[in-house]
Parts: C-alpha cells; sequence; structure tokens
C-alpha cells in the first residue's frame, strides 16, 4: 500500500482569496501548477484548479480582471490524510467528483494530490519508492 505522503505534491502555493482570477492565472503559468490554495486571514478556505477557471469563469464568461479567486474557487476543501492509501484517495475524487484533494497530517494542511499524481506509481512499477 503507497501512502498519499509518498506521492503528494508539498509546499503548495497558497494565494489570497481577494486576488483576481487573472493574477492567479499568472501564478499558475508561471509555476506550471494546476491549482493554489485559497486563503483568508492566512487560513485555507478553497483551493482554485484549472478546471474552476474555465468552467466557473470563462464558460460564464466572466471577467478575469475583476472576478477574486473566491468568486469561483472549489469550497470546501476536500482532505485526505497523508497516511491514507493512493486507492483510498482515488476513491474519494471519484465520489467527490474532484481532480485534487488536500492532504493533512495533524489536521494541518502539508500538500496536496492531484489525480495526475495519483496515477504517478503505475509509471514507477518496479523502483523503488
Amino acid at each position: 500500500m503507497v501512502p498519499v505522503k509518498k506521492i503528494m505534491t508539498k509546499n503548495v502555493l497558497r494565494i489570497d482569496a481577494k486576488i483576481t482570477v487573472k493574477e492567479a492565472a499568472k501564478i499558475m503559468k508561471t509555476k506550471k501548477i494546476g491549482c493554489l490554495l485559497v486563503e483568508k486571514d492566512k487560513e485555507i478556505i478553497g483551493i482554485i484548479t484549472e478546471t474552476d477557471m474555465v468552467r466557473r469563469l470563462v464558460a460564464e464568461e466572466r471577467d478575469s480582471t475583476s472576478t477574486s479567486v473566491k468568486q469561483i474557487m472549489s469550497s470546501p476543501l476536500f482532505t485526505i490524510d497523508a497516511e491514507r492509501s493512493i486507492i483510498d484517495a482515488n476513491d474519494m475524487m471519484d465520489k467527490k467528483h474532484v481532480r485534487h484533494l488536500a492532504v493533512t497530517e495533524e489536521g494541518r494542511v502539508v500538500g496536496v494530490l492531484s489525480c495526475r499524481d495519483v496515477m504517478h506509481p503505475i509509471y514507477m512499477e518496479g523502483e523503488e519508492w
């Protein structure tokens, strides 16, 4: 059983809920990442993903320069404990219809797991973790 903590992305970037979607998209492009955790007063309140931008900004014809990430982010944030298996994570993503989970240790967010991360061990078959 491979635990989530072995394949999660650590040091996930956090952004303030007030910044615009355009600013968030620029950060995602520069850092080559597909999601950002959203904070308000140092507390994580959600996540913004490329899918959120497509479905809640582009498809609804909103303006990226005046729409805040808080307006289109996904919330509540679905979490999984770092010790749970990647099979558990895959099942949760499927059940919740999401592509990202926040990974927690003792209730604190320590990383993010994407559906792409879950597929990663398939490519690593036969290699040591």
